[in-house]
């Protein structure tokens, strides 16, 4: 983690009273700031809401309270407090102006303007508005939440509003998907070691999965989902990120410019998507849920076959899948290696019995990683178990230096790094390749909640398997055979 703090840097968070200012950009300002990453900020609130100086501060509080933790929160809180200020967006552009005004007042030299725009997609071109007319534009910074349009048109034409009052270096879309430390991992993981590189190829590897699965259900975001549905709600604006940066070509930098060129050849190279090759799903009791139709066909759950036209990956499939209401919640990336050519093993000595070896990232909020590959079982005989070598953040002493993921999306904003956020050339080329499943979808199949989705997934990806469930659980440090392997490796060394 950099450990440079940014230059004095004022955020104007639009939709400042909304479910993820409090859950995760409240809490994510104040970290940044008690870490001493942002230590000069100046936070100014927004929204429809009424409110005044005094009482953003108290919902602030309450926001820190629920969603915060207690790593020091309270002890930086105070001075915190102090940075935040209320702009009534009845006032308009004009009082916007004047509350960012009155923020900036005691700084001196350059300040970085961050204008974060959680707020609505129809809303965002209206606030793009009040910027132009408030004269906060040059010099600053916008950063979009997802989704970046419906389709390639919307998408054009949202790209294009956004142009004629931003340029793109000024514009930040965001993805917390990619700002989640394992995602980045995957950069060092591969461009770090020589065991892992030369074999990050169609020559050896068999298939990769990217799987998002989600117990939570839609009963707050169904009016929402009406108008999205999975596809456009997590792969085109996510599972499609992490599949760029687990397929790019080496960037001749780990610079922006390097690694986003390298993501965009990605986007440039997978085929368009042939709904033949796409199983849509919608929970049992979604059109239950107030505000969906009663006849809804929005998906709630997809899984997709997809390829990569270029030399590296040609031929090799990529599974994508996400849903709601499944069995579990998890984000995980599994790269399959392909299986020996002959095996000398007799038969019945367990070889293959449980697929092939697994590489295996997992993306949550306690980073872990996982190789699986076979070993013999002690005694006579030849018998092989799967075996597996994991890796979790949290047996680290750097655990403690992880940034939530929208915590570093805004410190890197508010640097300038736009290594980690995707541009208009990008998002444009994704909505293109999803133009024939969008005009064509397959029908949508019902699932149980708490399944793995509509059977058909198992048709989708024959002759292979999901990843998801696993054959074994991860191992937890606080596991008794775990520790106690540790403490006699200690006690030998």
């Amino acid at each position: 983690m950099d450990d440079v703090s940014a230059s004095p840097t004022t955020v104007v968070l639009f939709g400042a009273t909304g479910d993820l200012s409090r859950r995760k950009l409240i809490p994510g300002l104040l970290h940044l700031f008690q870490t001493g990453l942002l230590r000069e900020v100046q936070v100014i609130g927004t929204s429809l809401d009424e409110h005044t100086d005094e009482s953003f501060v108290e919902f602030a509080r309450e926001a820190i309270d629920d969603f915060g933790g207690s790593d020091g929160a309270s002890e930086a809180w105070p001075e915190f407090s102090e940075r935040l200020h209320w702009a009534p967006g009845a006032e308009g552009a004009a009082g916007l102006r004047a509350a960012v005004e009155k923020a900036e007042a005691g700084w001196e030299g350059d300040v970085t303007r961050l204008h974060y725009l959680s707020v609505p997609p129809k809303a965002a071109q209206a606030v793009v508005h009040t910027l132009e007319e408030s004269g906060l534009v040059e010099g600053s910074r916008i950063v979009m939440e997802k989704p970046f349009g419906t389709d390639l048109e919307s998408a054009k034409q949202l790209n294009n509003r956004l142009h004629e009052v931003f340029t793109e270096e000024q514009i930040y879309r965001i993805d917390h998907f990619l700002g989640k430390e394992a995602a980045q991992n995957i950069l060092a993981f591969r461009f770090a070691n020589g065991l892992f590189e030369p074999i990050w190829h169609r020559s050896h590897i068999d298939h990769v999965q990217i799987d998002v699965p989600e117990e939570i259900g839609l009963a707050q975001r169904a009016e929402f989902y009406e108008a999205t549905g999975a596809y456009r709600d997590m792969v085109v604006t996510h599972l499609f990120q992490v599949l760029a940066i687990t397929a790019m070509e080496p960037p001749t930098s780990l610079t922006p410019q390097g690694i986003q060129e390298e993501k965009s050849k990605v986007f440039r190279s997978i085929e368009p998507i042939d709904p033949a090759d796409a199983v849509l799903g919608q929970y049992d009791g979604y059109r239950d849920l107030d505000g969906v139709a009663p006849e809804s066909e929005t998906e709630t759950f997809i899984a997709l076959k997809c390829y990569i036209d270029n030399w590296r990956w040609a031929g090799i499939p990529f599974y994508l899948r996400t849903g709601k209401r499944m069995a579990e919640s998890a984000r995980i990336i599994s790269i399959a290696f392909k299986e020996p050519p002959r095996s000398m093993f007799p038969r019945g000595s367990g070889i293959g019995d449980h697929g092939p070896d697994h590489l295996t990232f997992d993306l949550s909020d306690t980073p872990r990683m996982s190789l699986s590959f076979y070993g013999k079982r002690p005694g006579p005989g030849m018998k092989l178990d799967k075996l597996s070598m994991q890796f979790a953040m949290q047996d680290t002493g750097w655990v403690g230096s992880v940034l939530e993921a929208y915590e570093r999306l805004i410190y890197d904003a508010a640097r300038g790094d736009k290594t980690l956020f995707t541009s208009a050339r990008g998002i444009e080329r994704l909505w293109e390749i999803s133009t024939p499943l969008l005009e064509n979808p397959p029908v949508i199949r019902p699932y149980r909640q708490g399944s793995w989705g509509p059977n058909q997934i198992h048709q989708l990806i024959a002759p292979y398997t999901w990843r998801l469930p696993f054959e074994r659980g991860w191992r937890s440090p606080n596991d008794e055979r775990s520790r106690a392997q540790r403490e006699a490796a200690d006690g030998e060394a």
